[in-house]
């Protein structure tokens, strides 16, 4: 049993329903279920860690019940006793000064004050109940996240769309990985990544395509430094990152050339017959229709898009179609990212299916993904679609999961949301009036940085969920409610390679802040619909209701005992129904060859590469690249940056990398400041000239608050994912 506080468990034994407002008036009560349970002086827990999705755990060591330190667990299949420098930091950031500690309510006159958990939760359930009286149910949204629990993610869902009845709510997950969901349940017939990270250590040639793998996931390039074959490793990038230094061959292809590259590697392999026409005809569908498609990319006649010599791409054809060669694909946030990055994946998917490189050790086409737990919100947040990956279009899927769930049908939604980017939409519109925001921050994050600041401040309700009151979103609520962060509750994260380990509760959470889960509860409780959820209790208990929704699935995890055995097994990769095979601890896909389309066979997607959305041209000369800055810093770093020992590993100045034959037609020196300007807003960085670049494109950092005023607005058409990676700037000289 949790203690509070230092108080007894009294009211923790009382406490058998939900949580109420009343109930949390009564002293001690906050912090419930931000404690270890049964932790003693100087013992030790585990944890995955909270930052990126390779999900490494880590070793907690508590002094009296509360974790004074940790390090990497030696064993764990994931990071083997290695952690990158977020990890090692992940307690530091708890205690910072800008924790939000209580719920903050704006005033009449737009002061943001106090109050109290019972006049917080009958706020939000007036205010958002009005409007919804007004407006009707699509006049509401909500934003999750990819940084929470599983089952937190599932509550809040649920609680959005069965409790409140609310149709739109996405996550932040579209901004990373909405491009492999689509392209793998497109080619797959599931979103399913295939691989196991064993795949980067059994290798013969491994092709990183838009991924910085040595500064996004430190951990993931120590485990290709463990492949004792040998491999080739190639890297598909404009700029010559860290991992392109680090590889055998940098494939420096021109910004959004990628596609056109992927394809005439694909003509390539046609034209020489490197093909694996066994797998072909028994596995696959639509091969003929491709190789047909691919006859028109020559790579002669791709060397404008993709600024490389036909030479250079018949040498990659040969090196990706060895005979008797492993080779494994990777993509992140570079191809991710795009304009048309669902047809830029599928491309790469369908080499490793024309190779027959699938569902074999060191091999695959591989995604990478980005937060901790957005696998976790991929199939279990209730966005894009009903829990555990079911379809909210499809009646007989409704059917199951509200029997599952013992609630009335209809009150599942009966078609899926709008993405994020028709959600700021919709508000700019005046058509949605209330956002309900949990975990991220879009006024730093989301493109078009400006447009969308101005987009929250027409909303008539805000509602931001957060563990700081100091994020550029928090500082525009109507509301925000105060939220307990990873290490002060229970759980589970999902990582890259489909791992499920759980999260532990090892830190008091500050002042009256409470786990997601419990915001949760309290506002389903206020709403009055917490009979829906009278089986809610817990985090496991939940996690038990998520098993049954799996059950059928390709995700199906029925064959799990409880947390307790997801902590003895290292983790467990779904899918592992009840009745299946023993378990293993590294697991791939499709070794039988069978996919998840009704045939069983995958398929070939394919079309023409488009036009860039925003060109260079005389007024903006220079294409705008960003990414990861340093494995120091995460995401928008509202949490990286409450660190001393993570601020000292990464420049304080924005930093601006260009070709030095640019700056020098510009007079640029390196630490000179420079105006960088877009269509969209400008900022100044500091110049570092630097011939890891290519001529006429230029890279800032996406942690920096500034970077987003720059980049357009323009998503992929079948995934809405945002492209971040390219827009036109002009660059000028600033005076000190």
């Amino acid at each position: 049993m949790a203690t509070l506080h230092g108080k007894t468990p009294d009211l923790l034994r009382r406490w058998n329903g939900p949580l109420t407002a009343e109930l949390l008036q009564s002293p001690g009560a906050f912090g419930l279920g931000n404690l270890p349970v049964n932790a003693q002086p100087d013992a030790t827990s585990t944890s995955i860690c909270g930052f990126c999705s390779t999900g490494c755990q880590l070793s907690l060591h508590l002094s009296k019940g509360e974790a004074a330190g940790l390090t990497p667990t030696p064993d764990y299949p994931v990071n083997l006793g290695m952690a990158c420098p977020k990890g090692w930091e992940a307690l530091a950031v708890l205690d910072d000064p800008s924790r939000a500690t209580h719920p903050l309510l704006r005033d009449d006159k737009g002061r943001a004050r106090r109050a109290d958990w019972h006049r917080a939760a009958t706020t939000f359930r007036d205010r958002f109940r009005n409007i919804l009286q007004k407006h009707g149910r699509e006049s509401v949204a909500f934003l999750s996240t990819g940084q929470i629990a599983t089952e937190e993610m599932a509550f809040l869902g649920a609680f959005a769309k069965f409790g409140m009845g609310l149709l739109h709510g996405d996550g932040n997950t579209r901004q990373c990985m909405a491009t492999s969901v689509v392209s793998y349940k497109e080619s797959f017939g599931f979103d399913a990544p295939p691989y196991t990270y064993a795949d980067f250590e059994e290798s013969d040639v491994i092709v990183l395509v838009g991924s910085n793998l040595c500064i996004a996931h430190p951990i993931l390039w120590q485990r290709v430094m463990r492949n004792k074959r040998s491999p080739e490793i190639i890297v598909i990038d404009p700029r010559r990152t860290e991992t392109a230094q680090a590889a055998t061959w940098h494939v420096p292809v021109r910004s959004k050339g990628d596609l056109s590259l992927l394809l005439s590697l694909a003509h390539c392999l046609v034209r020489d017959g490197s093909l694996d026409r066994r797998f072909l005809s028994e596995h696959t569908t639509g091969f003929e229709e491709f190789a047909d498609f691919v006859s028109d990319y020559a790579p002669a006649s791709c060397e404008e898009a993709t600024g490389l010599r036909a030479h250079e791409i018949e040498s990659l054809a040969r090196r990706i179609s060895k005979p008797g060669k492993r080779v494994s694909w990777w993509w992140t946030m570079g191809v991710n990212q795009s304009h048309e990055g669902v047809r830029t994946a599928q491309a790469i998917i369908n080499l490793a299916l024309m190779t027959g490189n699938i569902g074999k050790p060191g091999t695959g086409a591989n995604s990478i993904t980005g937060q901790c737990n957005a696998m976790g919100s991929r199939l279990f947040s209730n966005t894009t679609s009903l829990l555990g990956g079911h379809d909210f279009a499809n009646a007989d899927h409704r059917r199951k999961v509200a029997n599952l769930l013992e609630i009335p049908e209809e009150r599942i939604p009966d078609r899926p949301s709008l993405a994020y980017d028709q959600i700021v939409d919709g508000i700019e519109q005046g058509r949605i009036r209330g956002l309900w925001v949990i975990a991220t921050n879009p006024a730093h994050s989301w493109i078009h940085q400006g447009r969308l600041r101005n987009i929250l401040d027409k909303l008539e309700f805000l509602v931001v969920q957060d563990m700081y009151m100091d994020t550029e979103t928090a500082r525009h609520a109507d509301l925000l409610l105060p939220a307990a962060a990873w290490g002060e509750k229970a759980g589970t994260f999902i990582n890259s390679e489909r791992r499920i380990g759980t999260i532990k509760q090892v830190h008091r959470a500050p002042g009256q802040a409470l786990s997601d889960f419990r915001i949760i509860q309290l506002l389903a409780t206020t709403w009055g619909c917490d009979d829906l959820f009278r089986k809610w209790t817990t985090p496991e208990a939940v996690f038990h209701i998520l098993q049954r929704c799996s059950a059928g699935q390709p995700c199906d995890i029925t064959g799990i005992a409880g947390y307790e055995d997801l902590d003895r097994a290292g983790g467990i990769q779904w899918p592992f129904p009840a009745g299946g095979p023993p378990l293993q601890r590294e697991r791939r896909l499709f070794e039988d060859g069978q996919f998840y389309h009704p045939d069983g066979r995958a398929r070939f997607r394919f079309d023409p590469p488009g036009s860039v959305p925003e060109p260079v041209c005389e007024e903006f000369p220079f294409t705008l690249l960003t990414g990861r800055g340093s494995s120091a810093q995460w995401h928008t770093e509202t949490r990286t940056s409450k660190s001393a020992v993570l601020r000292k590993l990464h420049p304080d100045a924005l930093i601006l990398e260009l070709h030095p034959a640019d700056a020098r037609l510009l007079g640029i020196h390196t630490n000179d400041r420079v105006t960088v300007r877009s269509r969209r807003g400008e900022l100044t960085a500091t110049a570092f000239p630097t011939p890891t670049m290519r001529r006429g494109e230029v890279f800032l950092p996406m942690h920096d608050s500034s970077t987003n005023r720059l980049t357009l607005q323009s998503v992929d058409p079948f995934s809405r994912q945002p492209a971040y990676k390219a827009c036109a700037v002009a660059l000028k000289w600033t005076p000190s």
